[in-house]
């Protein structure tokens, strides 16, 4: 299973074609999908902050049957607890869907550099 960031989700909706590059999308079609619920919350924030233009659940019920999505729910007091250690980033969301991610032991696909140097398990690739 792999979890997926909030800006991958965001271009899965919007435009993968162009905005993902192909090897990823692969590796998503050949293997199982997740989404944190702290990624529906960051969806949800960036919609509210006019950051993107359409609601959080409007975007999971268009992609969750299409990608097979499976919604996960770890333990908060967990993924909270392996949060607080994760000092190298200010930004809540990107704490707690980093801790999810290495709470459950759990691929995250992110093009965000930061978190690929800091979680193991966070990947991209080299062609994006």
């Amino acid at each position: 299973m792999i979890l997926l960031d909030t800006h991958v989700i965001v271009w899965l909706y919007d435009d993968p074609q162009r905005l993902i590059p192909s090897t990823v999308l692969k590796r998503l079609d050949d293997e199982p999908l997740a989404l944190s619920p702290f990624v529906r919350l960051e969806l949800q924030y960036l919609y509210e902050v006019s950051k993107i233009l359409v609601p959080a659940q409007v975007i999971i019920d268009d992609l969750a049957p299409k990608l097979e999505l499976a919604l996960t729910d770890p333990p908060s007091a967990l993924v909270c607890q392996v949060a607080t250690a994760l000092n190298w980033t200010r930004d809540p969301f990107d704490r707690l869907i980093c801790a999810h991610a290495m709470a459950t032991g759990t691929p995250l696909v992110t093009k965000d550099r930061t978190i690929r140097r800091y979680v193991p398990l966070a990947w991209w690739t080299n062609d994006g």
